[in-house]
């Protein structure tokens, strides 16, 4: 279960770590908006590399709990 919970957690920081580096250099090299995010938050180009660090933070955090060793119990 810790691996499919692992996998999940690093999924989602993929996702949300691209859509913030899309969203932060949409707006702070073109004045565009590109991506889903702004649809859901508008922040300003700054805020989205809090979003990209965030989504950065999943990504290490999901495989670390992949790799976590097992406990066994000794019989």
């Amino acid at each position: 279960m810790r691996v499919i919970i692992g996998y999940t957690v690093e999924s989602i920081g993929y996702v949300v770590g691209a859509q913030g580096f899309v969203s932060f250099v949409s707006q702070a090299l073109f004045g565009t908006e590109w991506g889903w995010m702004h649809k859901v938050v508008d922040l300003p180009s700054t805020a989205y590399l809090g979003v990209v660090a965030v989504g950065l933070a999943l990504v290490v955090v999901g495989v670390k709990m992949r790799k976590a060793p097992q406990s066994r119990e000794v019989a």
